[in-house]
C-alpha cells in the first residue's frame, strides 16, 4: 500500500472530538474487540461447523487487512437494487462486472460482495483470487410503485458452486414484507452454514412511519441496534449497517418497548456512543458490525469515509463496506479511497474508545 494519509488533518477540527472521545456507557471492556483471534473466541465454541469456519477465515485473512480482525469489503448490488444506469453512469466501465472485481483486487479488500450473474460471470477466472460474496436477494426497482420488498434472485447453493466463501442478504425491518424476509433468510443462512458458507445480513428499517414530521429515524441507534440483534439471532456471521445518525427512535416514533433509563444507561449522543450501541447489539462485539460508506457526494467523499471508519472501530466495529464511494469514480481513485479507509483500521494509534 502506497497510500499516504494523515488522518488527523483531514478530520480537521473534529479531530479531537473522534480520536480522543472515551465511551463511558459501554466501556470497550465489555466488548470482544477485532483482533487476530476474533474468529476463535467467538466461534470455535459455536455450532458453526470448520467448512463455515474455514470460509471466515478466508474472508477475515486476505487482502490488506488479513489477519487484523477487520474487513473492507466492496460491494456493488446497486445496478439492481438503484437501477443501473443511475449507478454507472458517473463511471461505465462498471456496466462490464469484471472491472468491480478487477477493483477490489486491487484495492486489496477482504472480498467482494455482488449479484449471481456478476460473480457467476466471472467466478472461473476470479473464485480463487478473492473471496465471493454473492447477494441473493435484492429489491428491484422496475416494480410501480416501488416497494420495501427484498426477493431471492437465486438458490444458495447456485452460490456455493461459484466458489463462493458467504452469502449476503438484505432484510428490510419494519417493512410490511419483513416477517416474510426473515422467514426465507433464516432457511437461507441455514442452508448457508449446512454447506459450509459464512453468512452477512444487511439489517436495514423500512418504513414510512420512521420519518416524523420532526426527524428520520431508519438510522436511529436504538432501531438499527435492535435490527441488528434480530440478525444475530438468525445466525448472520457479519452484520452490515449504517452508522447510527441520531437515537430516540423507538420513543420519537412511539412504537417498540423503550425507557427513558435506558437512553441514559445504554449511550450519548457522541457518534462513537451511538455507533458502540450497535455493537453491542451484535452480543457485545462477538459478531462483527461493518458499517457501510453511504452514497458518492464528490468531493467530501475520502472525508466522510474515514470518519465513519474512525467511528467504526473506535465504537469497537470490524470495519468498512463501502461501493459507492469507491466504483463511482475512475479506477484509480477508487483504489485509493478504499485504501485510505484500510489505513485507518492499520493504524494502531486509533485505538477502541
Amino acid at each position: 500500500m502506497k497510500i499516504d494519509i494523515n488522518i488527523t488533518q483531514l478530520l480537521g477540527e473534529k479531530a479531537d472530538f473522534y480520536l480522543n472521545h472515551v465511551c463511558e456507557k459501554i466501556t470497550k471492556d465489555e466488548l470482544q474487540t477485532p483482533s487476530s483471534t476474533s474468529l476463535d473466541k467467538a466461534f470455535t465454541q459455536s455450532n458453526r461447523n470448520p467448512q463455515v469456519l474455514r470460509s471466515l477465515s478466508q474472508l477475515y485473512n486476505h487482502g490488506n487487512l488479513g489477519g487484523t480482525g477487520y474487513l473492507s469489503i466492496l460491494p456493488v448490488d446497486q445496478g439492481i437494487e438503484h437501477s443501473a444506469a443511475f449507478s454507472f453512469y458517473k463511471n461505465p466501465d462498471y456496466f462490464d462486472p469484471e472491472n468491480i472485481i478487477k477493483l477490489a483486487i486491487e484495492a486489496g479488500c477482504n472480498g467482494v460482495a455482488s449479484t449471481f450473474g456478476a460473480l457467476g460471470l466471472n467466478a472461473r477466472k476470479y473464485a480463487h483470487k478473492i473471496p465471493f460474496i454473492v447477494k441473493i436477494n435484492h429489491n428491484e426497482l422496475l416494480t410501480f410503485p416501488n416497494k420495501y420488498n427484498q426477493t431471492l434472485f437465486g438458490k444458495v447453493k447456485a452460490a456455493w458452486d461459484m466458489g463462493a466463501v458467504a452469502v449476503g442478504a438484505t432484510i428490510y425491518f419494519g417493512s410490511e414484507e419483513s416477517n416474510r424476509q426473515l422467514k426465507e433468510i433464516a432457511e437461507a443462512f441455514e442452508e448457508a452454514h449446512n454447506l459450509g458458507m459464512a453468512t452477512i445480513l444487511w439489517c436495514y428499517t423500512r418504513n414510512e412511519a420512521f420519518k416524523t414530521g420532526k426527524e428520520d429515524y431508519h438510522a436511529a441507534a436504538d432501531v438499527t441496534g435492535q435490527a441488528n440483534h434480530i440478525g444475530v439471532t438468525i445466525q448472520a456471521d457479519i452484520i452490515k449497517q449504517k452508522l447510527p445518525t441520531n437515537n430516540f427512535g423507538f420513543k420519537e416514533i412511539g412504537f417498540g418497548k423503550y425507557d427513558d433509563e435506558m437512553y441514559e444507561t445504554l449511550t450519548t449522543e457522541h457518534p462513537i456512543d451511538l455507533c458502540r450501541l450497535q455493537v453491542a447489539n451484535c452480543f457485545m462485539g462477538k459478531i462483527g458490525l461493518i458499517n457501510s460508506g453511504g452514497g458518492s457526494k464528490g468531493k467530501s467523499d475520502l472525508v466522510e469515509a474515514i470518519t465513519t471508519a474512525v467511528i467504526n472501530k473506535r465504537a469497537g466495529g470490524s470495519g468498512l463496506i463501502m461501493g459507492r464511494k469507491a466504483f463511482q469514480k475512475p479506477f484509480g481513485e477508487g483504489v485509493e479511497v478504499l485504501q485510505s479507509v484500510q489505513k485507518v483500521y492499520l493504524d494502531t494509534k486509533i485505538s477502541i474508545a
